[in-house]
């Protein structure tokens, strides 16, 4: 059973990132190519962190004011977030181990 990243939207973000378990949130665009190159990448973190870490996208045209609010000046940006709390910060296209590695870290 395959798992899908939760879409995070302005009602939802502090709940879900307030979490004591980490959280990747990948800060997206529908016009943003890398960000396209990078969602496949994140999808597949989902089963592997089943139960260990929630992986959460945000659509930064979606949901202006998070973006703003956690300083988004690029995307894809990747934070994670361990009690409403951002613990590491990664931006622009990186390597699926570089994330699993961030993830690891929070663990």
């Amino acid at each position: 059973m395959s798992e899908k990243a939760i879409t995070l939207t302005e009602e939802n973000f502090k709940t879900v990132t307030g979490s004591d378990t980490p959280v990747l949130v990948d800060f997206w665009a529908t016009w943003c190519g890398p960000c396209k190159m990078v969602s496949p990448v994140i999808d597949s973190l989902c089963d592997e962190y089943e139960g260990k870490a929630s992986i959460g996208k945000l659509n930064v045209d979606d949901s202006p004011n998070i973006a703003e609010e956690y300083k988004i000046m690029s995307i894809p940006t990747v934070l994670i977030m361990k009690n409403g709390e951002v613990v590491d910060k990664a931006v622009g296209v990186r390597t699926k181990e570089e994330y699993q590695s961030m993830i690891e870290k929070a663990l």
